[in-house]
Parts: C-alpha cells; sequence; structure tokens
C-alpha cells in the first residue's frame, strides 16, 4: 500500500453500494414496490452507477479525469453495461426477468465499487479521486457566505430553489405518467404458450387443453368474471379482482362429451360495472370432436 492511502472507506462508493441494497426492497418487496420511491431509487441504478463504480474502478486519480467527464461517462457506461448483463442472462435459465436482472445489476455494482475501493488503496491520498460531500457543503455554505450584496444573495437562493423544482418536476413526470387508453389484454394459447397448436380435433372425452390470458390496463383494480361454454354446457364460471398491470394467465382443461363438428369453445370475459349480459371481451375456437 502506498504511503498515506486511503484508510478509510470513500464516501462516494460507500453512497452507491448503499443506494443499490435500498434499491432492491424497494423494487421487490409489496407494499414498498408500488410507491414512487422505487422509481426514484431504480432509475439512478439502471442509468448511473454502474458506470460511476465502472469509471472509479479505471481512472483512480483525481487528474484521470475531471468531474463533468466521470459524470458523463457514468451514464455511458451504465446505458452500455445494463444491456450486456441482459444480454448474459438470456444465455441462463434465469432469463430476463425483472429478479434476475435487478440481482446481477447490484451484484457488478456492487462488485465493481469494491474493487475501486480496493485500487484506490494503492493511491497515495493526495492523489487519490474522492468526493467530499462535507467539503463541498463547506464550500456551499463559504460561497453564500462571500456573496457581497443583498441581491447576490437571493439570487443564489432562487437559483438554488429553480433546480429543486426543476429536479422536483422531473420526478413528478417520471412517477405519475400520462394515463394511456384504458383496456384489458384477453388471450388464450396452446398448451406450449404459443399462439399455435389448439385443440381443434379431439375425440369424446379426450381432454383438451388451453392457456387463458388476462391484462389488466384499466388504471385501476377491475373484479373480472371468467365464463367459458362449449356449446350450451358451461365448463367454469369464476371471479377475481385484477390491479392495473397486474396479469392473469391460467391453463384450462376441458372434455367433450358430445360428438360432432364446430363446436364452439366460447371464452367470455365480463368486467365487473359493465353490462353485466353482454361479455365485455370474448374469444373462441372452433372444435371437432369424433368418436
Amino acid at each position: 500500500m502506498a504511503d498515506g492511502a486511503v484508510a478509510r472507506f470513500p464516501a462516494d462508493l460507500a453512497l452507491v453500494i448503499l443506494w443499490t441494497l435500498t434499491c432492491i426492497p424497494f423494487v421487490l418487496v409489496p407494499p414498498l414496490n408500488a410507491t414512487p420511491v422505487r422509481i426514484v431509487l431504480g432509475l439512478p441504478l439502471v442509468l448511473f452507477l454502474p458506470g460511476y463504480a465502472l469509471i472509479a474502478l479505471l481512472f483512480l486519480r483525481k487528474t484521470d479525469l475531471d468531474a463533468i467527464e466521470r459524470i458523463a461517462l457514468s451514464f455511458g457506461l451504465s446505458i452500455a453495461v445494463v444491456p450486456l448483463i441482459g444480454l448474459a442472462l438470456n444465455y441462463t435459465p434465469f432469463g430476463i426477468r425483472l429478479s434476475p436482472v435487478l440481482f446481477s445489476l447490484a451484484v457488478v455494482t456492487i462488485a465493481l465499487a469494491l474493487g475501486a475501493c480496493w485500487r484506490r488503496r494503492t493511491v497515495a491520498s493526495g492523489e487519490a479521486f474522492a468526493v467530499e460531500f462535507r467539503a463541498a457543503f463547506s464550500s456551499l455554505k463559504e460561497s453564500f457566505a462571500a456573496s457581497e450584496t443583498r441581491l447576490d444573495r437571493i439570487l443564489s437562493v432562487l437559483l438554488v430553489i429553480s433546480i429543486l423544482v426543476a429536479i422536483g418536476m422531473v420526478v413528478y413526470v417520471i412517477v405519475t405518467p400520462k394515463q394511456g387508453e384504458k383496456f384489458t389484454e384477453f388471450y388464450i394459447l396452446g398448451p406450449g404458450g404459443k399462439a399455435d397448436d389448439y385443440p381443434t380435433t379431439l375425440r369424446v372425452g379426450e381432454e383438451g387443453r388451453v392457456i387463458i390470458g388476462i391484462v389488466n390496463h384499466e388504471y385501476t383494480t377491475v373484479e373480472y368474471r371468467l365464463e367459458v361454454r362449449l356449446e350450451d354446457a358451461r365448463l367454469t364460471n369464476e371471479s377475481f379482482p385484477l390491479r392495473h398491470n397486474e396479469t392473469w394467465e391460467r391453463p384450462f382443461a376441458f372434455q367433450p362429451a358430445v360428438v360432432g363438428e364446430d363446436q364452439k369453445l366460447a371464452f367470455w370475459l365480463f368486467k365487473a360495472g359493465a353490462n353485466e349480459t353482454e361479455p365485455y371481451r370474448s374469444l373462441h375456437l372452433w372444435v371437432d370432436v369424433k368418436p
């Protein structure tokens, strides 16, 4: 270790690790993941922190990069690193899903931050890059105190307020997106989870299988009722609520009991508060039943 090496944990890297760990429960754990804090914490984790940790690992000294270059490269490298993590996950059994992506991103970011901390310890404290939050705050206070006139102080305060208002407006736009068209997705898939290989030809008593899916895009919790009929025979009738953007997907099995061609397997979706006599959404399959 170099003489006068940094002995304490760098404040900027400690903040990166703390921010990353704090983000995990706010993304995965109900009801925390339903609050705007999820977006406030998640956006920096995706767009800034991985790149910042990587830059900290590669460029150890104050003279390597100035502040503007570090910030710009942190955004750019984060945008490059995150898709690479997704690409790697695509070739694993985990796939590109929320939990694997979040944990992989957190592990990579924390590993880079720890590596940067270890490498900074090999650099003399006077040369190692560091973000001194306390010194920056003191400098800000001194700059206010050094203002020559009352007008300068007022303008400085107005500038700070304007920046805070601008940041607040950006956060508000992100956490309260404009409401789009209200609709409900209603679909049926074959037994393999794809839009093919439907059981359209069966024998009497043979079991046919499909997958029924519903996705709520109504911007509110909706009480749905699903009814499935094969000709005049009701096969199922169940009700359940779905929150906005929640998905309901279940396998459904049926066994025709009567021989006949072009028997209509109807899927009716009713929505509470709408016309209870007519389906809100409807789908059907034509099934040939052989002896």
